[in-house]
């Protein structure tokens, strides 16, 4: 079971893995603001361009949010710590080899 400092410190990295997501958010969000308004200004809409940059990095950011809010169906804190143990286990055979 865990203790609380490990707890303090798993919620604390949370904290700054959501932080970020919402730093990386709202940069998107400028940016794409940004160019959207140089696209109008450039050819009126003729070819909306920006529109591939916020697809592309929409999707990076989707991928971000994913991993932020755990949301992986793969991928868990169970698959986690099981991944963890068998490379604890691993690294404690193969030192004594």
């Amino acid at each position: 079971m865990k203790n609380n400092k490990d707890r303090y410190l798993k919620a604390k990295e949370m904290v700054k893995e959501l932080r970020e997501f919402y730093s990386h958010l709202f940069s998107y969000i400028l940016v794409n603001i940004f160019l959207a308004g140089i696209n109008y200004y450039s050819n009126q809409w003729g070819y909306p361009w920006f529109l591939w940059v916020s697809f592309g990095w929409g999707i990076g950011l989707i991928f971000n949010a994913l991993r932020v809010y755990r949301l992986h169906p793969f991928y868990n804190d169970e698959c986690e710590e099981k991944k963890i143990r068998e490379y604890m286990e691993k690294d404690k055979h193969q030192r004594w080899e």
